[in-house]
Order: structure tokens, then sequence, then C-alpha cells
């Protein structure tokens, strides 16, 4: 049986971008959220908009249109909000890849999918706007999250609604309607939803990390369809 990988890479070409992209004139910059960034001090992280001005000024330095990164990568930022801690060890590995953009930014779905379920998990640091599609390729059945969307993304969508590859799907949200995070699209894949809908654990304790690691693969493998750039994830 072909792994998630090889039928990802053995369809490319039928994989669209899930945001507007030309990897001939447009960058993309990494962004280290691990303890290794000393710039990202309490006080930063502690106040959105001082975040979202972090987050823009390095984009702007480094001339490039969108931040990414983040898959399996062992992040601090998670310590601004309580929803991501636990009594026994806080959630701190990244389960997905985080494209950095405006407001609005349009987001689209990369396949022909079906609409799986969807939430606004309104918690300070959560997904805020979340829509999970479901997809099938070449016999392999998987969902993908998006989340930190706008509220106005959920209108008008229904479990089991058919969405045509390329179709527009949503826009990234504002800090009030996105978990109180700097604009930004999560993207995630994920195997076995196991029984949830309109949510699904985006980070999780790195005690339990080949486990999630496993129903979650690199979603760089269907990114880098539509960017046509090496993974810049430090995975």
């Amino acid at each position: 049986m072909k792994t998630f990988e090889q039928i990802i890479q053995s369809n490319a070409l039928a994989i669209q971008q899930i945001v507007d992209f030309d990897s001939t004139t447009d960058q993309l910059f990494p962004l280290d959220f691990t303890v290794t960034n000393k710039e990202l001090t309490a006080e930063v992280l502690g106040d959105t908009d001082l975040f979202s001005a972090w987050v823009n000024q390095k984009l702007a330095n480094n001339n490039a249109r969108y931040g990414i990164g983040g898959y399996n990568e062992h992040r601090t930022i998670y310590a601004r909000s309580a929803h991501f801690d636990t009594e026994e060890e806080p959630r701190r590995l990244h389960l997905g890849v985080d494209v950095w953009g405006p407001v609005g930014l349009p987001i689209y779905t990369f396949y022909d999918a079906t609409v799986h379920s969807f939430a606004n998990n309104n918690n300070f640091g959560d997904y805020g706007a979340t829509i999970i599609l479901g997809y099938e390729i070449d016999g392999l059945k998987f969902q993908a999250l998006y989340g930190h969307l706008s509220l106005a993304s959920l209108n008008n969508l229904t479990e089991g609604q058919f969405i045509p590859a390329g179709t527009k799907i949503a826009e990234l949200g504002a800090k009030e309607e996105n978990g109180f995070w700097p604009p930004h699209l999560h993207f995630q894949i994920i195997r076995d939803m196991q029984g949830l809908k309109g949510d699904y654990p985006g980070v999780c304790k790195f005690s339990e990390r080949e486990k999630y690691l496993a129903n979650c693969p690199d979603p760089n493998l269907i990114l880098n369809c539509g960017f046509g750039l090496p993974s810049p994830s430090k995975a």
C-alpha cells in the first residue's frame, strides 16, 4: 500500500494552491517559535498587537509575502495561553504548518473536498473559526483542518457539502475571531478524526509526539505543490 507521502507526490500536478502564491516572485520566510528565539519575550507574546507587529516586521525585513513553518516544532509560544496547559505536561509540539499573512487572505481547497465539520473554537489561544474538509486521493481518505479563519468563513456551510478543487473556502480572521493570534492559517492533515467534529488538537504533549505525528503527517507535502519550493519546515 502506498504511503501518504507517495500518494501526494504521485498526484502533485493535481494539487492546487491553498493561498495565492507565485513561486517566481514571492518569498517565504521561516519563522522560529522555539526557545532559541530570544526576540519573543513574555511582553511580546502577552500582547497580540505586539506579536503581530513582530511577525509583520520580520516579513517586511525579509521581503517575504508569507511567514511559514512549524510542523513538528517544539514551541515556547503556547505558554501565552492556559488552553495548552495540563496538570501533568503542557502541550507544546505543533502538529500543523502555519502560513502567516494578512487578515482577509483568501484560503482555497487544494483538491476536491467535502465539508467534514466546522466550529468556532472560541478560547484564548485556540483556533477560533475552524473548517475541516474531507479528502480522498487514490483511495486514501483523510481530513485537513483550516484554523484561525474569519467567522464569516463559517457561513453557508453544511456537513457533507461538496467543494471543488480551487474554490475559495475561507479568509484569515482578525485576532477577535482567530483565538487572539496574529493572523495566520493553521493547516493540518489528520488521518483519523477519532470521532471529533469541528476541532482536533493542533498541539500535543511532547511525550505523545510519535502517536500524533503518525496521525498527522507533514502538511508541507501538500503546501509545496503550490509553493513550488523546498520545505522550510524544521522537522
